[in-house]
């Protein structure tokens, strides 16, 4: 049998590497011995940034998140929501340039109950699709396998953000 060996999961799965507060706001919350948090960002707006998910269910999951610390749509401003609206369209359309996927879940849990891991700092998951991406290694070995790692999944995107912010209208 062959094993699949990611140590730096650790802290993760048994909760041992959390830090006090939001991840969001902590750089100390989203590092690992392969990334630190400016790698993982994309690109940071007035209001708002796009962050690849340290652990990323297909490679190019990444996040929009606001700037600010807050829980729901209903707490966000104007401006906030506008941004966040915005680099999640522009999330959407590097996407589908870089990796040219056959679909992209959008999605946010508002809640605990409603599958919120990090409850309350809001931020809205992008994932990259196509057909049959879940596969054995998912499903029986709760194990997933990523081609491509963080940093190159960010080399591959940074540009395309920038390029879009650049064009934005």
């Amino acid at each position: 049998m062959e094993r699949l060996w990611s140590p730096w999961r650790l802290p993760y799965v048994t909760g041992t590497g959390s830090v006090d507060g939001c991840i969001f706001c902590d750089p100390r919350g989203l590092v690992s011995p392969q990334s630190s948090r400016d790698d993982l960002v994309l690109f940071r707006g007035r209001e708002c940034y796009v962050i690849l998910n340290l652990y990323p269910y297909n490679n190019g999951h990444l996040m929009v998140v606001p700037n600010r610390h807050v829980a729901t749509l209903a707490a966000t401003t104007a401006d906030e929501l506008a941004e966040l609206i915005r680099l999640m369209r522009h999330a959407e359309m590097a996407l589908n340039d870089a990796y040219n996927p056959q679909g992209i879940n959008v999605g946010l849990n508002l809640g605990r109950p409603a599958g919120a891991g990090i409850v309350d700092h809001l931020h809205v998951h992008l994932v990259p699709r196509w057909t049959g991406d879940t596969n054995f290694m998912s499903v029986i070995g709760n194990v997933r396998v990523l081609p491509e790692e963080l940093s190159e999944t960010a080399a591959r995107l940074r540009p395309i953000f920038e390029r879009l912010a650049r064009d934005d209208v």
